[in-house]
């Protein structure tokens, strides 16, 4: 894959991310935003309807009062209409006369009813009564003459127009009530608590009534005029229909409500986006890893090919050397290239086992038994194997075998490897003639193994991937140091098979020590 590529799909799975975070927030957002609107909609319902309540409460109980009374005074006594209906029925000699008249009556009560502070009230009392009359063979002369066959009268208050008439009245007297004695704190509490539930909204509520924008004595302790927060509806209407007084609510922890009702939804968006998000964070991640790792194989088979290259050159020109039959026939020429290829040979087959090694400890494959043995004698078995190097650069390898106890449960083969790779890395890193240190010291149960050079040393960012398969600091493209990057990847996955831990301390330009941490055996 194309670096630009590569990059194009990261952009377009970026921006689809961000674009289904875009929707969900604005579709709970979205929701909240419907949910505070019915959330403000039943609040609005529940005060006009307590309102209502109020008025129409504290109106009929007047209202009864009042029915109850005997009339104090009597005013006057007018007819405000008269119907009279007078039909005959031809076939049955009957005469139908109906009467119908509505009265209004005049009174003047005591105002200590309303206890509004004046002397006397009128009231006005709607009153209409009418008869039914059926005379037989009656003529329009004679009817006071005869007696009706039949008479029914009815009398008594007109109820709907008594009643809108006191109600204007009253209305027009009760504006200058004030409005703690119309209403009581706990009445407009157990109205609203009780509106409020049939909503659905169960949570800590405070009101108050004010009127011309002021406090009055009707309100909860707590209550607190917010203009962005508390809702409000006109309460007490005059007989023009207008209001002084507002009855007011508002809730502490509505937004807590309003989110509870939704919390569901966004929890499930904020699973599912989280879901999303570390899905492609993954994906991402395993984009990048397997695009690093490509390069790194593609760098591992550039560094295979020219440690291959050399050898397969060698044996090449030794294999030449004998043919040529002035070489064949001196044995020891022969010899030495013979010595060179097999040399040669081993070199290959010791990277062809490095590769082989880490392939078979990816898949635990690899058999390590493990047996009691001597991490000195394993640091003194290996050095054998690299001294004629050090040597031939003129470098050393100095020993400070300084722990008392040193038995550890170690696979002798592998172990010896680990050791000796340690020792090809600090060699292979440093340009100069090689200075190497290795100690032992005991620290607790464990016993620590230190392998310093003072070579060419690596970045902070190197010696965290240090221990990474393949990996190998970047260098360009001068392969002034062999390998392949699996030496120290092999370490790691010994020394953890062993129940221990590798590490490493560097320094640009001063030098690296790598540290085994193992654990000893009685």
């Amino acid at each position: 894959m194309s670096k630009k590529l590569f990059v194009l799909l990261i952009i377009l799975m970026s921006l689809s991310l961000i674009g289904i975070i875009s929707i969900q927030a604005y579709y709970i957002n979205d929701s909240v935003q419907n949910e505070k609107e019915r959330f403000k909609s039943n609040v609005v319902t529940v005060l006009n309807n307590v309102s209502n309540t109020i008025e129409e409460n504290e109106f009929e109980k007047y209202f009864s009062e009042y029915l109850s009374l005997d009339k104090e005074k009597k005013a006057d006594e007018d007819a405000v209409s008269q119907l009279l209906i007078y039909r005959k029925n031809n076939s049955t000699k009957e005469t139908l006369i109906y009467r119908s008249n509505v009265l209004e009556e005049n009174y003047k009560l005591s105002s200590s009813l309303f206890d509004i502070g004046l002397d006397s009230l009128d009231i006005t009392n709607i009153i209409g009564n009418s008869s039914t009359e059926i005379y037989k063979d009656l003529e329009s002369t004679d009817r006071d003459l005869k007696s009706p066959i039949s008479k029914i009268i009815r009398s008594g208050t007109i109820d709907e127009a008594q009643k809108l008439t006191f109600k204007k009245n009253f209305k027009e007297v009760f504006k200058r009530k004030p409005v703690h004695k119309r209403v009581s704190e706990s009445e407009v509490r157990a109205l609203l608590s009780e509106r409020l539930k049939k909503y659905g909204i169960n949570i800590d509520f405070e009101f108050a009534i004010y009127g011309n924008d002021l406090a009055t004595k009707v309100r909860s302790e707590n209550f607190e005029y917010e203009a962005n927060s508390t809702f409000g509806v006109p309460i007490f209407y005059d007989e023009n229909n207008r209001s002084l007084y507002r009855l007011l609510l508002n809730f502490p922890d509505d937004r807590k409500f309003i989110l509870s009702t939704v919390i569901g939804m966004v929890l499930l968006s904020v699973v599912f986006t989280s879901v999303i998000i570390l899905a492609y964070g993954s994906a991402l991640m395993q984009l990048v890893k397997q695009r690093k790792i490509s390069e790194i194989k593609t760098d591992f088979i550039n560094n295979m090919t020219h440690e291959f290259k050399t050898p397969i050159a060698t044996i090449n020109l030794a294999l030449d050397a004998i043919r040529n039959p002035k070489v064949i026939e001196d044995k020891d020429k022969v010899m030495r290239y013979l010595s060179m290829i097999k040399e040669e040979n081993k070199r290959m087959h010791a990277q062809v086992e490095n590769v082989l090694r880490i392939s078979k400890l990816e898949k635990n494959e690899l058999n390590i038994s493990k047996d009691r043995v001597d991490l000195h004698d394993l640091v003194e078995d290996a050095l054998t194997h690299v001294e004629l190097i050090v040597e031939d650069r003129q470098g050393y390898i100095k020993t400070f075998l300084d722990a008392e106890q040193s038995s550890v449960l170690a696979n002798e083969t592998h172990f010896t490897n680990v050791i000796v790779n340690m020792l090809d890395n600090a060699i292979k890193y440093s340009p100069d003639a090689p200075k190497i240190e290795v100690y032992t010291e005991n620290v607790g149960n464990n016993i620590l193994l230190k392998v310093k050079d003072h070579g060419s040393g690596m970045s902070k960012a190197a010696a965290k991937r240090v221990f990474e398969k393949f990996y190998r600091e970047h260098t360009g493209n001068i392969h002034n140091v062999k390998g392949h990057g699996l030496g120290l990847a092999y370490v790691k996955r010994i020394v953890e098979d062993h129940q221990g831990h590798v590490s490493v301390e560097s320094e640009k330009d001063k030098g690296s020590t790598f540290i085994i941490k193992l654990p000893l055996i009685s």
